[in-house]
C-alpha cells in the first residue's frame, strides 16, 4: 500500500492544499510533501491527526477496497421532512448532500402547497416533474411545468416552487450548493 499516495488522494478529495493540511495539523507544507512522496514516515500521533483532518478512520484508510466515498444511498438513509402548514414534503436522497456540490431531493406537494421562498444565489436548479404541475416563480415571472417536463434555472432572483392546483404534485429537484 502506498500510504503517501493515499494521503495525497484524500487531501485532494477534501480540496485541501498541502499548506492547508499542514496548518490544520500543525505540520509544515514541506513535511506534508515528504509524506506524500514517501520520503518520511509520520509518528502514530501525527498520522492520526492527519486522518482526522481528512475525515477518515484508520480502518477506512487501510481498507483494501479503498471505498472511502459513499456511492450508493439506500432508501432507509433518506431524510424526510413534511411541513403540514405549507403542504410540502422533502425527501433528501443523499444523506450528506449539504457537504456536496449538488443536493438532490424529491419535493412533493399537497394541493396548493408551497415550498419556502429562497433569496438570490449563484445556485443552479434542475427539476423534473414526476406528477401533477409545478409552478416556479423567479422574480416576478411565473412558469408552469407539467409531469414529464423539466425545469432549469439560475437562482439569480428570489425564487419559489409552488403547486397552484388542488391535485398532488411531485418533482425530482437537484440544486447546486453554490451561494453568493
Amino acid at each position: 500500500m502506498d500510504i503517501g499516495q493515499k494521503i495525497k488522494n484524500l487531501r485532494i478529495q477534501k480540496q485541501l492544499t498541502q499548506e492547508e493540511l499542514g496548518e490544520r495539523t500543525d505540520l509544515s507544507k514541506g513535511y506534508i510533501s515528504q509524506l506524500e512522496r514517501n520520503l518520511s514516515s509520520p509518528s502514530m500521533e501525527t498520522f492520526f491527526s492527519i486522518l482526522e483532518v481528512l475525515g477518515v478512520t484508520p480502518k477506512q484508510f487501510f481498507d483494501e477496497k479503498e471505498q472511502i466515498q459513499q456511492v450508493i444511498y439506500t432508501d432507509n438513509e433518506h431524510t424526510i421532512y413534511f411541513d403540514d402548514e405549507k403542504g410540502y414534503g422533502v425527501r433528501w436522497l443523499v444523506s450528506d448532500s449539504n457537504e456536496k456540490e449538488m443536493e438532490p431531493i424529491i419535493l412533493s406537494f399537497e394541493g396548493q402547497g408551497e415550498y419556502k421562498l429562497f433569496e438570490p444565489s449563484m445556485s443552479d436548479t434542475f427539476a423534473y416533474v414526476l406528477e401533477g404541475e409545478a409552478c416556479v416563480e423567479i422574480g416576478n415571472d411565473q412558469y408552469i411545468a407539467k409531469a414529464g417536463e423539466s425545469i432549469y434555472y439560475q437562482a439569480l432572483k428570489q425564487h419559489q416552487i409552488k403547486n397552484l392546483s388542488k391535485n398532488k404534485c411531485s418533482l425530482l429537484l437537484v440544486a447546486t450548493n453554490s451561494y453568493l
